[in-house]
């Protein structure tokens, strides 16, 4: 089951019971390589993004729970594992990719009429950010911001991706309905923390996206507990497995809990992601097994 694409990366793997069978060998190795398939999708008459075989969006029911966080993290997480990856920063009014990647200051630029996404070690990134002024708000109706997410997806010169992940606007607006109706998304991951405010929300971002037939691939649990850099220490500042009993009342997956630790902050502000950063840390490992499934998820779509 392919989840990850690889052409000149390739996995390996020590298989001692082969090796200890074969007389005169000393050594044996396994390699394996995966191609991603794309996701079929269930409505018709929404347009593709040419060169994108999965859209990921990333959504939260209500702001603060470290969405964006998280969306520029599993991107991060997917390109590791050998994937090609871009990613669309459409949270228009709060747009913060360009600082989690140390992008302040880019300025879009355009090849034969189309968007060159800003590279970021082979992440392919549009952002809201990169047209706008780092203090001046983003004063746009629907209809323009319709325009904006429309040229973004389809006017950008994205080039081949496995995954193009969009991290959404928290709630259930314009730009998610938008979106959807645009064009094909293969799957939505739902970031919440564990207060039962936060909750709330995500039932209703999950119930939007089954409207219109958006697949939900899990949720997961941010800012889960809290790591004391000192004692390594575990407090519940926000309460603790309200996400995964949620999951298991409506039937979805629970992707994992994401601590709240100091080197998650420091990484963000430094514009280095964390699974970059510090990638043995609880919170970046815990990412990583979020993308594996989350992508596990998507190849199991692509069979349906």
């Amino acid at each position: 089951m392919g989840l990850f694409r690889r052409k000149s990366a390739q996995t390996k793997v020590p298989v001692e019971g082969v090796r200890e069978a074969l007389p005169g060998v000393s050594a044996a190795e396994v390699r394996v390589s995966a191609d991603v398939q794309p996701a079929k999708d269930p409505m018709e008459g929404r347009r593709p993004v040419e060169g994108v075989r999965n859209i990921l969006a990333v959504a939260s029911g209500k702001g603060g729970v470290g969405k964006s966080t998280i969306s520029a993290n599993l991107a991060v997480a997917l390109h590791r594992a050998g994937a090609r990856v871009g990613l669309l920063d459409a949270d228009i009014y709060g747009p913060s990719v360009p600082t989690l990647f140390n992008l302040k200051g880019h300025k879009l630029l355009g090849e034969n009429g189309r968007i060159l996404p800003a590279d970021a070690d082979g992440i392919k990134i549009v952002s809201i950010g990169f047209m706008v002024e780092e203090d001046s708000p983003v004063i746009w109706r629907g209809p323009l911001l319709m325009k904006a997410l429309e040229q973004f997806l389809h006017g950008t010169k994205w080039g081949e991706l496995d995954y193009l992940v969009i991290d959404l606007p928290p709630g259930t607006g314009d730009v998610q309905l938008s979106l959807v109706q645009m064009t094909p998304v293969a799957g939505a991951v739902v970031v919440t923390t564990p207060q039962d405010l936060a909750l709330i929300d995500v039932k209703k971002a999950v119930r939007m996206f089954e409207k219109v037939g958006v697949p939900i691939l899990g949720v997961i649990e941010n800012m889960s507990y809290y790591l004391c850099p000192h004692c390594d220490g575990r407090s519940e500042i926000f309460g603790h497995g309200g996400a995964e009993e949620t999951c298991r009342k409506m039937g979805l997956r629970f992707l994992g809990e994401v601590p709240l630790e100091a080197g998650l902050r420091e990484a963000s502000d430094a514009g280095i992601p964390l699974v970059v950063r510090h990638p043995d840390s609880p919170a970046a490992r815990a990412i990583e097994r979020a993308a594996t499934e989350s992508a596990a998820a998507l190849a199991v779509l692509s069979k349906v």
